[in-house]
């Protein structure tokens, strides 16, 4: 049995035309099922729906022999006992810093202030403000962004920017771009061995069927 995990949303939604390349449909829409463990047109193909944030968890301690996750889960993540052999090229977007469309964060990072900045990605930010010489407290969110700075909380955020209408509608802009975000194939290292001869035609199916 090969195990693919995946989160819901936009990640599976892109993830499908992959998957129809490798000769897999999922045999069940995962928004009108309650089940975590959906069937394929495969027996020895199921697909486990997990968080985000867990895809590499899962993959990394076999609880799924491959995955999809965002290159932002895996740079937090850290990518330990995984082998991440494609860039699938979906589910883009950026990872930007941005602040109140009121606050001077060019004046504030020069003057050297210390700037506190909201975000999920502590790991991604820590780095991206060392590297710029820039003292920072960083709080830990998990979601609404957004509202960090509209409340005072924070001066700035992290976050991962698709459109920017959302920042757009709270008064926030981007004031730096950190990276491009897209999702990655992450395979456990274990499994590749072991399941090679049926890992391996998926993977060349995934990469010939990667958008442009």
């Amino acid at each position: 049995m090969i195990t693919l995990a995946l989160s819901k949303g936009r990640i599976f939604e892109e993830t499908l035309p992959l998957l129809a390349a490798a000769g897999i449909e999922v045999t069940e829409d995962p928004e009108k099922s309650r089940k975590l463990i959906l069937a394929t047109n495969r027996p020895d193909v199921r697909v486990v729906l997990v968080r985000a944030t867990d895809v590499p968890t899962y993959v990394q301690y076999g609880g799924a022999d491959l995955g999809v996750a965002g290159k932002d889960v895996l740079l937090e993540h850290g990518g330990e006992g995984l082998y991440q052999p494609l860039d699938l090229n979906i589910a883009k977007c950026r990872m930007s810093v941005a602040v109140r469309d009121d606050f001077d964060y060019q004046a504030a990072v020069r003057q050297g202030s210390r700037i506190r900045v909201a975000t999920k990605y502590t790991t991604v930010a820590r780095q991206h403000f060392a590297d710029k010489g820039v003292h920072v407290d960083l709080i830990k969110l998990y979601g609404s962004m957004e509202l960090a700075p509209l409340t005072g909380l924070a001066d700035a955020i992290v976050d991962l920017v698709s459109t920017g209408k959302t920042l757009v509608a709270n008064h926030l802009v981007e004031v730096e771009h950190i990276m491009e975000i897209s999702s990655r194939l992450v395979v456990n290292q274990a499994a590749l061995k072991l399941k090679r001869d049926t890992l391996r035609p998926m993977i060349d199916a995934f990469a010939s069927a990667i958008p442009a």
